[in-house]
């Protein structure tokens, strides 16, 4: 295993370290090894997650292809609308 040395860091960032570790029933080099562990961790996350979406949105944007939007904001004004006059369901004869 690799050590690291962190060098300069402001007492008051170590005192909140140390406090979270206590609430965490860890040492102060096991709460770092975990935010560091957690912080790395989403980047392969991140990655999928990005891919994923991108594989989604495509295939969104075949299915509805031709198909005529309603831009978003004029749903959303007939929503507010409707709830002014206490409808509930002002979109109900869209597709």
């Amino acid at each position: 295993m690799a050590s690291v040395t962190v060098r300069k860091l402001d007492e008051e960032v170590v005192s909140r370290l140390k406090r979270r570790a206590a609430r965490n029933n860890r040492s102060l080099e096991g709460e770092v090894r975990d935010i560091l562990e957690k912080a790395t961790g989403d980047e392969v996350d991140m990655e999928e997650k990005r891919r994923m979406f991108i594989e989604m949105s495509d295939k969104m944007l075949k299915m509805t292809r031709g198909t005529k939007q309603t831009p978003s904001e004029v749903i959303i004004r007939e929503m507010r609308d409707a709830a002014d006059r206490g409808l509930t369901d002002a979109t109900s004869s869209r597709c």
